[in-house]
């Protein structure tokens, strides 16, 4: 079961693009549409990004808990997919080997990577839930969607 219907995610990408449209600063961007993604998405305790930078994925802005700050390419399910520059969605995260508990309450989650218009990746957005199986391939396909603007490139 996704986290939003078909119906939902079709507004959630109409107000994603009103927020970003004309802005550059992914900052602003990614921030107002983590806030957006955070309160509309069913079950959902985390919405941020992880930039790729040095390396590594750094923490960007987000909606939750406090998270980890540095996650290492490959390692944990932001990681597997920034390695393999594809969505990650895990029913089950205590059932995925090497996952990072950054919050003790996620149980589901899925990760979208975030590339520049170059192709070249930027980072990924991370969505957390409390419940699990959270997440499906209609969230995939709208996540990807609005993650393919969010950038405001």
């Amino acid at each position: 079961m996704p986290a939003a219907s078909k119906e939902e995610y079709e507004l959630l990408v109409k107000q994603a693009e009103a927020l970003t449209a004309g802005e550059s600063d992914w900052i602003a961007n990614v921030a107002n549409v983590s806030a957006l993604l955070f309160h509309a998405l069913k079950k959902v305790n985390f919405a941020g990004v992880y930039r790729f930078e040095k390396g590594e994925l750094i923490l960007g802005p987000f909606q939750g808990q406090p998270a980890c700050v540095h996650i290492a390419i490959g390692k944990g399910v932001c990681g597997t997919a920034a390695k393999e520059e594809a969505t990650q969605i895990v029913p089950d995260v205590h059932a995925f080997p090497g996952h990072i508990a950054c919050d003790s309450a996620s149980n589901s989650e899925i990760v979208v990577p975030i590339f520049h218009k170059d192709g070249s990746l930027w980072g990924v957005y991370d969505f957390d839930s409390t419940a699990k199986d959270n997440f499906d391939e209609t969230d995939q396909k709208y996540l990807e969607e609005i993650a393919s603007f969010v950038l405001g490139e």
